[in-house]
């Protein structure tokens, strides 16, 4: 299996390099990056090009380890035990009834190897990464309820995603192959921006390229716009009939862009922005 990228998903020369080192090295590939860069997206145009089912597992702050490998309902299997009599106790007889595989426990069953996302790991609490050592070295775990080893038919390819909000034990980051997506150069942008408005006017282009990266550049931003952030306000300037001149001025200094609610997210930002487009007009 290697990975050369898809029509929808512009991938670097270093990103396939590491998708495929994953899959050669049969560990997970840990990928991390400003949010907005395409980390689940990557999962996803992987799984689609090799001809693989995803499954997903959205990582939450109250997310714990073991809803990824099984949980057991006791509270169903109690009342079921008190309604014995609708089928004379047979369901309750069975606890594998109530035993609620996680997206592990499917990975490791399917019939064919299958992509397993395991989205913002850093999410969850500091001790998430450790509970998962073993399962994610070994391919295998016990299910104490059913008493039964549970070990991979076919090794997975597991995607783990990070946004860096919690530093990830050692001995976790040694099972992984790891790689950090950097933030699109402005040629490889301008591919990404052809997959998905392939009809955009160069004028226009051109002029939402260098406001975008203006504003990237701005120092101070708390949260610097995003690829996914570019695309929204791309298809927010086209549904506008935004022109190109107006986003561009006579002197060709920096000014507030419309829309710009879809590239700045917080107050703060805007204030920054607005108070540098002012001081600019001030020295003109």
């Amino acid at each position: 299996m290697k990975f050369q990228g898809t029509s929808s998903y512009i991938a670097t020369q270093d990103l396939m390099l590491a998708v495929n080192a994953a899959i050669t090295l049969k560990r997970p590939l840990l990928v991390k990056g400003e949010p907005g860069t395409g980390k689940t997206m990557l999962a996803e145009e992987v799984a689609q090009a090799l001809n693989m089912p995803l499954l997903q597992w959205h990582i939450k702050s109250t997310t714990k380890a073991q809803q990824g490998l099984y949980e057991y309902d006791a509270v169903s299997r109690l009342r079921d035990s008190q309604l014995a009599d609708v089928d004379g106790g047979e369901r309750v007889k069975d606890i594998h009834n109530y035993i609620v595989k996680g997206v592990l426990w499917q990975a490791f069953t399917a019939e064919e190897p299958v992509a397993l996302l395991i989205d913002e790991i850093d999410k969850a609490d500091i001790e998430f990464p450790n509970d998962l050592l073993r399962e994610i070295d070994r391919m295998e775990f016990y299910c104490y309820e059913t008493r039964e080893w549970v070990r991979a038919k076919n090794r997975p390819l597991v995607f783990i995603t990070s946004n860096n909000e919690k530093e990830l034990p050692d001995a976790f980051l040694r099972r992984c192959f790891f790689h950090y997506i950097k933030f699109p150069d402005a040629a490889t942008m301008q591919q990404i921006v052809d997959v998905h408005f392939p009809g955009l006017k160069s004028e226009l282009l051109a002029a939402a390229m260098k406001t975008f990266f203006d504003v990237r550049g701005l120092p101070g931003l708390k949260k610097k716009p995003s690829t996914s952030e570019l695309l929204d306000w791309l298809k927010l300037l086209l549904a506008e009939d935004i022109s190109a001149e107006a986003l561009q001025t006579k002197d060709d200094k920096v000014a507030v862009p419309p829309l710009v609610g879809a590239l700045l997210k917080n107050e703060q930002d805007v204030s920054l922005f607005e108070k540098l487009v002012f001081m600019q007009s001030r020295n003109r």
